[in-house]
């Protein structure tokens, strides 16, 4: 491991100077940096490199372009040439009981079309990436993978939750497993789920939602054997998100400690997949200060939410992005869903001590989010942000202790009081939809400007960041369409309501342009997302798999205009 790892570390470090030399020679006009540290290498690394150092320069040493492209396409393959176009064997143009509540008949030709793109996104690690791993970026997965799309080639964490519902709407059961077997096998190796399958997101992972596929595929299929192979994958998950760097303990008002959760990368550098764009962020910064930023950054990346205001101390600049201050409500809430499915799995497979242990860990943590985010006042639930100087070492026990816990006091202060979708993702949890304040959300949600004509904005704050206003993404729109619906209060016309608005967005964006995007402006019906640090993507996994879930949920009757 440790050589593949210095490997792994020579050529990241290599494919950035291509990188650079890239920018530097021809402009940052459609320049993608991701699309240099992708290249699979032709030849060896050490040939490659002495190529590359033997290049011709012109009189101010800068590169020749000439000679710099003849390089670039002599000692590199093309992009995604390292992955193999798959049909998925469980695929069919139209599926037995594909999405019986879809009368309409434009809505169900379309949502067939949205079905057939589970083909053009499959794919297989080519055999290559396993002889000579040492040339590619990209990691070996020994089932196919669904990718989201255009410059992302390989699979993501977060994003195969919502691919896997949409599987499972297509009936496509042993793709969407095979897909959870390649998460399990990144367990397995790194401990956790890496944020991607490519060897610079070792240093992180994402949202941890792979206890929910599991639990959606099991729902499905009643499959025991995938329950039986995830559970020690999941329990060794849950050690690298309860533990560690990750947990932070809060002393509350009646001085009971709460263990939670926060992102935080293992990283301190550029990411090698944007490193001339982050390089460009830290501009002016002492070198302590980009230090700090970068691994803001790479933790901002952990989060999913790359990027938004709700990271940032000011809610206007990068450089202000302090993610590991701050304790995330969603985080929570999936880490509260992974204890009750795990002791769900643990009692399927007559494991009841594991089931037993994560039935109370469900509950601490169901109590320590409603002691620390959630806030009466305004009905939701809400960030907290980590008060380093108000925190104490807990040493009581161990005068001499070397790993000391921090104990943060707990200060109502520190809540974010931004509203921001992510403050009602806890609906999406059985516990929270069945609580007594349930109506008293929801009103809070109707109220809150963040549903728009076509869908939930992710913000109010428009800072051109992607994960701001006016920009809706599919994941939110549906943990919160979904767990408005599963609610005790009846709410399920609103919900049916916001999922139609998604849906009629994504399809007139589809009439327009042909495609689906990966973000959306929830003011304009069509009209897709902008923002961020490259443009907006098409495929696009996630929103294909919200797209039939939410069909398959709330359907289109035949006398529901879409107009």
């Amino acid at each position: 491991m440790a050589d593949d790892q210095c490997a792994s570390s020579l050529l990241l470090s290599f494919l950035q100077q291509v990188q650079e030399a890239m920018l530097a020679t021809f402009g940052p006009k459609d320049f993608d940096p991701k699309l240099y540290i992708d290249l699979p290498l032709r030849f060896n690394l050490f040939q490659t490199r002495k190529a590359f150092r033997e290049l011709c320069r012109l009189q101010d040493n800068s590169l020749s372009p000439d000679h710099l492209t003849a390089f670039i396409n002599e000692y590199f393959d093309e992009p995604g040439s390292d992955v193999i176009i798959y049909t998925p064997q469980d695929f069919t143009v139209e599926p037995e009981g594909f999405l019986p509540g879809v009368k309409h008949p434009e809505i169900r030709g379309w949502s067939l079309q949205v079905h057939s793109l589970w083909k053009e996104l499959c794919r297989k690690v080519g055999e290559d990436v396993k002889i000579s791993a040492d040339q590619h970026t990209l990691l070996y997965l020994s089932r196919p993978v669904i990718i989201p799309g255009s410059r992302f080639r390989e699979v993501y964490y977060w994003d195969s939750y919502w691919v896997i519902r949409g599987l499972l709407a297509s009936k496509m059961f042993e793709t969407a497993k095979g897909i959870v077997y390649n998460l399990i096998s990144l367990v397995e190796t790194y401990g956790f789920v890496l944020n991607g399958a490519r060897t610079y997101y070792t240093n992180r992972s994402q949202p941890p939602l792979l206890s929910a596929m599991v639990e959606a595929i099991y729902a499905k299929t009643g499959d025991i054997s995938l329950l039986r192979k995830a559970l020690p994958a999941l329990l060794q998950e849950y050690r690298f998100w309860t533990s560690g760097v990750h947990e932070v303990i809060i002393k509350d008002e009646h001085d009971f400690e709460h263990s939670l959760s926060r992102y935080y990368a293992s990283w301190n550098a550029p990411r090698p997949e944007c490193s001339t764009i982050d390089k460009e962020t830290a501009k002016g910064l002492k070198e302590n200060e980009k230090t700090s930023l970068y691994h803001e950054i790479a933790t901002a990346a952990e989060s999913g939410w790359d990027f938004g205001s709700r990271w940032m101390s000011d809610q206007k600049s990068l450089t202000t992005l302090r993610t590991t201050s701050i304790i995330p409500v969603d985080l929570n809430a999936f880490l509260l869903q992974m204890e009750l499915n795990i002791s769900i799995f643990a009692n399927a497979i007559d494991e009841t001590s594991i089931a037993r242990n994560f039935v109370k860990a469900a509950d601490l943590r169901y109590a320590a989010i409603n002691a620390i985010m959630w806030n009466d006042e305004m009905g939701q639930w809400l960030d907290y942000w980590i008060d380093s100087d108000r925190s104490l070492l807990n040493q009581e026990n161990d005068k001499q202790c070397k790993v000391c816990k921090e104990i943060h006091i707990f200060n109502r202060n520190n809540q974010n009081k931004t509203i921001y979708a992510s403050n009602f993702v806890p609906l999406w949890i059985e516990p929270f939809r069945s609580d007594r304040r349930i109506e008293k959300v929801i009103n809070t949600f109707q109220r809150s400007g963040l549903i728009q004509p076509a869908g939930i904005s992710t913000s109010l704050l428009n800072t051109g960041q992607q994960w701001d206003f006016p920009n809706g993404w599919a994941p939110l729109q549906h943990m919160i369409t979904e767990g408005i619906a599963k609610s005790t209060f009846g709410a399920t016309p609103l919900a049916a309501d916001i999922a139609r608005r998604w849906v009629k967005t994504n399809f007139v964006a589809f009439k327009q342009t042909g495609a689906m995007h990966e973000k959306y402006d929830v003011q304009v019906f069509g009209e897709t997302g902008g923002g961020g640090e490259y443009t907006t993507q098409t495929g696009f996994g996630w929103s294909n798999g919200v797209v039939l879930a939410l069909l398959e949920e709330f359907g289109w009757p035949i006398d529901l205009p879409i107009d």
